[in-house]
């Protein structure tokens, strides 16, 4: 591997959701697909800085011995990842294993909210979050390979959802947040520019 060059990684996969636990009740995100796009620039032998964008969308779930004895939908639930980390390969092979982390942002937006469960809309949130990852790159020629990778996302906070019973209705009194782990797995293809010394 030269120096200073490119990678462009789209990729396409699975993650396997959550559960936020607050006493015997708890708020979930479904499995869902996920894509997105890495862009790392090598800074030294084997040492990728990058910046990366995930997406995936889920269905948010609550079970609540008030508000919703069974579980029972919230709403959908979008996820944008915006970050920036570190990637660094373990050899210099055809079969290229890597390990990184990243910081930055997740932009959480609920959408078709049940009216049964909650009288308003949710709001869009913005959280702090981190990331590790690892897997490898298997080089079919110096420019193109095939990426598979798996990833640990961790929010530091998520949930939010304002719900309960009253006299006007559904709507205000329990707040959840916390920081849960959301996995997952995608594989895609890895264009490398820049090959050059």
């Amino acid at each position: 591997m030269s120096a200073q060059s490119i990678e462009i990684t789209p990729s396409y996969g699975i993650q396997f959701g959550s559960k936020l636990n607050y006493g015997v009740n708890y708020l979930k995100i479904s499995d869902g697909d996920q894509y997105g796009v890495n862009v790392g620039y090598e800074v030294d032998y084997g040492t990728l800085v990058e910046a990366s964008w995930i997406h995936h969308d889920a269905e948010l779930s609550i079970k609540d011995i008030y508000i919703a004895p069974t579980e029972r939908k919230v709403a959908d639930l979008s996820a944008d990842w915006i970050q920036i980390g570190v990637m660094r390969y373990l050899n210099d092979a055809p079969v290229k294993p890597f390990v990184g982390g990243a910081l930055g942002l997740v932009i959480l937006a609920p959408s078709n909210e049940n009216s049964e469960i909650v009288n308003r809309s949710l709001s869009n949130s913005t959280e702090f979050a981190f990331s590790f990852k690892a897997g490898l790159n298997i080089m079919f020629s110096e420019v193109v390979g095939l990426n598979l990778q798996g990833n640990l996302l961790f929010p530091v906070s998520w949930g939010g959802v304002y719900v309960a019973g009253g006299p006007g209705g559904i709507g205000g009194g329990v707040s959840v947040s916390g920081t849960t782990i959301i996995g997952g797995f995608s594989g895609g293809l890895v264009f490398r520019l820049g090959t050059g010394s």
